[in-house]
């Protein structure tokens, strides 16, 4: 599910989205379905928690990893989803 509008790189994530992931989760759960909701776009360390919670169960957050120091934009990141694992 993209979470920006298309075109470029670095894109905020559109506020809104987040009931959508939230809707298309219970959709899949529903169903049964294995499928895995993948969020493209806007993915941040300060939005994943929100994210993940919603029913996204992968993200992708190319901008927010790879500018400036990426080891620590990495570790940012998993702090915010481990929120969401372990509460």
């Amino acid at each position: 599910m993209r979470t920006v509008n298309p075109g470029f790189g670095g894109q905020s994530y559109v506020p809104g989205s987040t009931a959508k992931i939230r809707r298309l989760r219970q959709m899949l759960d529903v169903i049964g379905s294995p499928a895995r909701l993948e969020v493209d776009g806007g993915v941040k360390p300060g939005n994943a928690a929100e994210i993940v919670t919603a029913g996204a169960t992968v993200l992708v957050a190319s901008s927010a990893i790879f500018k400036r120091d990426v080891a620590a934009n990495v570790q940012a990141l998993r702090a915010a989803i481990a929120q969401v694992a372990y509460g």
